[in-house]
């Protein structure tokens, strides 16, 4: 692609056909390989090809919203460089830390079979790495093609440092809905006026949330709509006529958004980089952590239209309310025509919510089959619950947590990975309850007393290969709200969902086990449940949490601890030499 500029309003020009990009590939490839090689003697198999990224962690000045600020960034971009990959392909990423934060690196979706120590979740499968140090993510992708993403997984850093994911299919495998004539990626974003890192400090130290961003993004933008956002603003240029996939990402820490393009149908055909049966809608919905796929055609008058993203809230929350816009310019129009804005739905609009996630459904086609487990060995209810415990130092005497199973989740000292890989004694315990310690009437009137937690460092043990049931409720302890569930090394399915208290006699009978939604994250509905089954079949220390990066700092999380199995193909590959010491 081209980078083209105007004067007010950065511009990417796309009318480069789509093929382009193996050819490129092609290319690219015995380069990448035999240099590789040279250094480090790795061989991928024959029909794979050795991508390495350099990812420098630094510090930048970058001005929004009429205010400069430094920031840390990748390679002094924000967003980050997109990774483009194909399925087959083992990834190398040398990231070099030159910041002032200890970080780590999340590959948001892939799987990382047997190889937990590339997932970069700080303190999970890995210490975080220091200041003027290195670690390489070494990561072969299998089985994956679509759009994932990349982002910090420490403290809240991810505001900045994050990026798309590109997994290409296979050479001459089509995709499964019709050829794009290019595509682009649009990665949704917040932007705070202030240091985000002073900002949660002081929220902390107050027990309280920290303020709502100013802004949202596009592509690190916001958009025209904002002070001083007129040469900060993403518009992608069409062709009349052509069809174009865009990869859209939610970036976000803390909302769901609704996304829309004014005057333009999108056709969903992949969720988190599992292919869906295509559906068309006028506007989409996507939790943070989650992507969507869309292939949009520009079939209406050649003109210039706002693509545009508001946050979703159905409960009584503050959340950042603004709408972001970026522009999809047809070819030829001056940047003097107005745009138009798209209808996107109300801010509470649970119906449209709801509904749109009911058309979800996995593509179960010969070629990607849904394996959906249909025997469950392993039945788990996790409640998830805002909750208040004691803080002599904080403003009203308490301070905020948040909590699975009324377990407020703390993190340890060293990665919970190698503590299970060398045993190391005292780090965790495995008795995270499968169900609530007190069945109550969960989606009630608010619960506003007896609202503390127990702390500890409690993991779930899952026997390799076991077939697990999870179902996720929402409670109204201080207030209902919609939390995005992501799971670490696998993917699931959501199999049911509901406003209301499980029902475990009557709701399983509405589960969908034929071609139910695949994904990595999902959200929960506000005052309800989700319902999701996954096979045990990647051993390691997997994270789960939720999505909303406030709720995570709080203890919204846990970890799976899945065995090994009897073979040594079955168990965690040995740690990299380059770990990262705590």
């Amino acid at each position: 692609m081209e980078a083209t500029h105007s004067s007010n309003e950065h511009s990417i020009n796309v009318h480069h056909h789509i093929g382009a990009m193996p050819m490129f590939y092609r290319l690219a490839k015995p380069c990448l390989f035999f240099f590789i090689c040279a250094i480090i003697c790795l061989v991928p198999p024959a029909d794979a090809a050795l991508k390495t990224y350099n990812f420098d962690i630094q510090v930048k000045n970058v001005s929004r919203l009429c205010h400069a600020k430094p920031i840390v960034t990748v390679n002094g971009m924000f967003p980050g460089p997109t990774v483009y990959i194909r399925e087959g392909d083992q990834l190398l990423v040398n990231v070099t830390n030159h910041a002032q934060y200890n970080v780590s690196i999340h590959w948001h979706g892939l799987k990382q079979y047997r190889n937990g120590w590339a997932d970069g979740p700080a303190y999970i499968t890995q210490c975080p790495i220091q200041t003027g140090n290195s670690y390489t993510y070494n990561i072969t992708v299998t089985g994956q093609r679509g759009t994932l993403w990349w982002h910090a997984h420490i403290l809240w850093l991810r505001a900045t440092v994050y990026g798309a994911i590109v997994i290409m299919p296979k050479e001459v495998t089509p995709f499964p809905f019709p050829q794009p004539y290019s595509e682009a990626s649009i990665v949704l974003g917040e932007w705070w006026h202030a240091d985000v890192e002073t900002v949660v400090k002081t929220a902390n130290k107050l027990g309280l949330p920290p303020q709502s961003s100013d802004a949202h993004t596009i592509n690190g933008k916001p958009g025209p709509l904002f002070p001083c956002s007129e040469k900060h603003t993403f518009a992608l240029e069409v062709e009349s006529g052509k069809a174009y996939l865009l990869r859209i990402v939610n970036a976000a820490l803390n909302d769901e958004l609704f996304f829309a393009i004014a005057s333009h149908s999108m056709t969903v055909v992949e969720i988190d980089a599992v292919y869906t049966k295509p559906f068309t809608t006028q506007a989409l919905l996507i939790a943070p952590g989650q992507t969507t796929s869309v292939l949009v055609k520009a079939d209406q008058s050649p003109s210039r239209y706002f693509m545009a993203a508001r946050p979703f809230m159905d409960a009584p929350i503050p959340v950042d309310n603004k709408t972001v816009t970026a522009i999809l310019q047809y070819k030829g129009i001056p940047n003097t025509v107005l745009p138009t804005l798209p209808q996107l739905p109300a801010p509470n609009d649970t119906k449209f919510a709801l509904n749109y996630n009911s058309k979800l459904r996995s593509l179960d086609s010969p070629q990607f089959p849904a394996n959906v487990p249909l025997k469950v060995d392993r039945h788990l209810f996790y409640t998830i619950g805002l909750g208040q415990n004691m803080c002599p130092t904080c403003l009203n005497g308490t301070q905020l947590a948040a909590s699975l199973n009324n377990i407020t989740f703390v993190m340890p000292k060293v990665g919970l990975l190698q503590a299970h890989y060398y045993n190391i004694a005292g780090v965790f315990r495995t008795d995270f309850p499968d169900n609530p310690p007190t069945p109550f009437n969960y989606t009630g009137a608010p619960l506003t007393a007896n609202l503390g937690t127990t702390l500890g460092t409690r993991l779930s043990k899952l026997a390799f290969n076991s077939t697990v049931e999870l179902v996720l409720q929402d409670t109204n302890l201080l207030s209902v709200e919609s939390h995005p569930f992501h799971l670490h090394g696998f993917n699931f399915f959501v199999v049911g969902s509901g406003i209301g208290n499980f029902d475990p006699k009557k709701d399983p009978a509405k589960f969908n086990l034929v071609d139910p939604p695949e994904r990595n994250t999902v959200g929960v509905p506000t005052g309800g449940w989700t319902a999701i089954r996954f096979r045990a079949d990647n051993p390691g220390v997997w994270f789960m949490h939720c999505h909303l990066e406030l709720h995570t700092m709080w203890g919204l999380k846990m970890a799976f601890v899945v065995e090994n199995g009897k073979l040594p193909e079955e168990s965690i590959l040995s740690p990299p030499k380059d770990l990262p010491p705590c």
